[in-house]
């Protein structure tokens, strides 16, 4: 049996989007495959996501804000947007969702926590959904 798509979807996939990912990999086990994507990538991680990651264990080594294209989308089982307007390509038989996350740009490190941890907890929680232990 395959292994389910999820892509996270953020327009500048460099905070939300990408610890979504990294958690979602953390905690997926090697039982889904997962990407993420913006429709305008930044130049660079968010420094205090990035940190915060850290914080926990967890490696962003390989990770940078990607172009979210079409194939991408049509190629996912599951996507994911988070909640900051990014509008992806609707393709029949695949699931989406809209996370409503707050943004970290411009937030103290302890609010990127609060942010992250919400991000993990909705993770958690697809991934339940999604995959049967």
């Amino acid at each position: 049996m395959s292994r389910p798509v999820i892509l996270f979807a953020c327009v500048h996939n460099g905070g939300r989007s990408l610890a979504a990912k990294v958690l979602a990999e953390h905690h997926g086990g090697g039982r889904i495959e997962v990407r993420s994507a913006g429709s305008e990538p930044g130049s660079s991680l968010h420094p205090a996501v990035v940190q915060v990651l850290h914080e926990r264990g967890l490696s962003t080594d390989g990770e940078a804000p990607t172009l979210l294209t079409r194939e991408g989308v049509a190629q996912a089982d599951v996507v994911i947007t988070m909640g900051c307007g990014e509008t992806c390509p609707v393709f029949p038989g695949k699931t989406y969702e809209d996370w409503p996350l707050d943004d970290p740009k411009g937030q103290d490190l302890d609010t990127v926590r609060r942010i992250v941890s919400d991000v993990e907890e909705r993770v958690v929680d697809l991934l339940q959904r999604l995959v049967r232990r």
